[in-house]
């Protein structure tokens, strides 16, 4: 399966990424006026920096997947290798969130917190499906991100 690997000797901490992921998980269609509107759409990546090391977080959809196991509500499931949200099912326990052992997992503040979010991979946005790479991938300039099959997990 494809998943998003990060070169940490490519990463410029530019931050371009979560801009990308944010905006393409925000359902708007005009970047400038997402951000100017101040709707604070959430990245489901960070970019972590210790140093002169930084670092691009988000969730490495492992084959463990201690969250979807430690989901009480089955909120959480594992589809085609992604591990996917049912938001409906979500009751804002936020055992996923003590369970990740990446801290991939956050609080949805657009739903008053009551919910959680996490990368699907672009799934669920027209990023993901127009592109068929996840919208940080293709918004990284350094090209220190990228969308890969490596056989490992």
């Amino acid at each position: 399966m494809k998943r998003v690997y990060v070169n940490e000797d490519r990463c410029l901490g530019c931050h371009l990424c979560e801009y990308y992921c944010a905006f393409a998980n925000s359902g708007e269609t005009d970047m400038a006026k997402t951000f100017k509107l101040n709707r604070n759409p959430v990245p489901r990546i960070t970019v972590e920096s210790a140093g002169d090391v930084n670092f691009a977080v988000q969730c490495r959809h492992c084959a463990a997947h201690p969250c979807v196991k430690a989901c009480i509500t089955g909120a959480l499931s594992v589809k085609d290798g992604v591990i996917q949200i049912d938001d409906s099912r979500c009751v804002g326990c936020y055992t996923c969130v003590m369970s990740c052992p990446y801290g991939c997992i956050v609080i949805d503040e657009k739903n008053d917190g009551k919910t959680i979010t996490k990368c699907e991979l672009c799934t669920r946005n027209s990023a993901g499906s127009q592109a068929g790479e996840p919208a940080c991938v293709k918004g990284c300039i350094n090209r220190a991100i990228v969308f890969e099959e490596r056989g490992e997990d």
